[in-house]
């Protein structure tokens, strides 16, 4: 995480103070489950609601941070610390604190928590994005353009038909978002070595049902981590989505191409050097987040892999990638969809740019038509492959005039037949039909 990338609802979410307040929670719920099982006196209960009720409800400050820091010092333990200082500020009834717990059923538990709310924001992220894709996909359904496979024109598209295919992408990405939500959301509270040896199972699921989550299936000392991976992987296959959607607009705002151009504000420089530049600053941003958020995803998936009950070399990656890979993902959602919401379109480029090579690209059409007509597929192949090489190695020519002058093609298609092939119509004819899919009936 870094200030540059982070938007404050991230930044509150993940910081120290936060995660005191959410070990707090499942510290304290988990006392309070243990006193309604009878374990925990009254007048204890009553003096640590009174004590740490502030703390969660307003959380803690950045002196109660430097406290634990402190501690921890001495402890070379941050839970310890923690629970330390949970001490001093709640007096002798604190000892009821953690009662039967390791750290990781409060750590894991705590987690989940935050991961649960980070992925909640991402998922009203993605809607914005969503809406967004939409409303541009029927603003454009009907601009066309030319489509390109390989980088070289192909055959024609609309523009809308990019945002309608995205817009599908992104629905599948939220499918996966909120099946990781629903993996990750689980808690722990078994113990050290997940036997609830020194707990009672109901303590862990009033403890779990208080903070939103289910109780994990089974555990040993931890959660286990493939649920985790699961997650990451969630957001690198979104990251990977935005960054297709990042690496469209760039190509598109090249010089020669120039069809869309992200925002461009008055006051905005190009280069230190040149000032005549408009570089498409935002996108390539979104490319270079999209391979970090990506890179976060490989810890994750070696952390599944700990030593029998559990070791602790998955938790320095953890304290790392979590925060970062979910503040870049909600980063670059607002991001995406600020450039989507400004993105300037140019149809006037786009029917330029679909008249340059001539007629190229209706070359399927004429091909099938021949092929309709009698000649063999072979044969119809070759015929319109010499001359569209020809147009292709001389900027003079053009492709439906020499079709017109050569008798094998006439004599099949007459002229009034042959230019029917080169509307852009018959390309379109299902466009409607594609939105239908997409979107759903009008």
């Amino acid at each position: 995480m870094i200030p540059r990338y982070t938007r404050e609802i991230m930044r509150k979410l993940w910081s120290e103070e936060e995660k005191l307040r959410t070990w707090l929670l499942v510290e304290f719920y988990s006392m309070e489950a243990w006193h309604k099982l009878g374990k925990v006196p009254k007048e204890d209960y009553e003096i640590l609601k009174e004590k740490l009720t502030p703390y969660m409800e307003k959380g803690f400050t950045p002196q109660d941070v430097k406290r634990v820091e402190e501690i921890e010092k001495e402890t070379k333990h941050d839970v310890i610390a923690f629970l330390t200082y949970l001490a001093e500020i709640a007096g002798p009834s604190a000892r009821f604190l953690h009662l039967g717990m390791t750290s990781s059923d409060m750590l894991d538990t705590a987690m989940a928590v935050r991961l649960k709310r980070a992925m909640e924001i991402i998922l009203e992220d993605l809607e914005e994005v969503l809406k967004t894709l939409k409303e541009k996909a029927f603003q454009y359904k009907d601009t066309v353009m030319v489509g390109r496979t390989h980088g070289i024109h192909a055959e024609p598209i609309t523009f809308g038909l990019k945002f309608a295919l995205w817009y599908a992408e992104m629905e599948r990405n939220k499918k996966r978002l909120l099946s990781a939500l629903e993996t990750i959301s689980v808690g722990k509270l078994s113990g050290a070595v997940g036997t609830f040896a020194h707990l009672n199972p109901e303590v862990e699921v009033y403890t779990c049902e208080r903070l939103g989550l289910k109780p994990d299936l089974i555990s040993n000392q931890i959660v286990q981590r493939d649920r985790y991976a699961e997650y990451m992987a969630s957001l690198a296959i979104l990251a990977s989505s935005i960054e297709k959607v990042a690496t469209e607009i760039r190509h598109l705002q090249r010089t020669e191409v120039l069809e869309a151009e992200e925002p461009f504000t008055a006051g905005q420089k190009g280069s230190s050097a040149m000032p005549h530049k408009r570089n498409p600053i935002l996108t390539e941003n979104l490319c270079g987040l999209a391979r970090t958020i990506r890179a976060y995803l490989l810890p994750a998936l070696e952390n599944v892999v700990l030593w029998h009950e559990r070791d602790i070399s998955h938790s320095s990656a953890e304290r790392m990638i979590f925060p970062s890979a979910t503040t870049l993902t909600d980063f670059a959602l607002h991001r995406l969809n600020y450039v989507l919401k400004n993105l300037q379109v140019y149809p006037e480029r786009m029917q330029k740019n679909l008249n340059l090579l001539r007629g190229l690209i209706f070359s399927q059409q004429v091909l099938l038509a021949l092929v309709e007509r009698g000649m063999t597929r072979e044969e119809a192949y070759r015929v319109v492959q010499e001359k569209a090489m020809k147009v292709w190695q001389d900027e003079a020519l053009n492709f439906k005039d020499l079709l017109l002058q050569d008798e094998r093609i006439t004599s099949l298609l007459p002229p009034s037949e042959l230019d029917a092939l080169f509307d852009v119509k018959k390309y379109l004819q299902h466009v409607d039909y594609i939105f239908e899919r997409v979107f759903g009936k009008a």
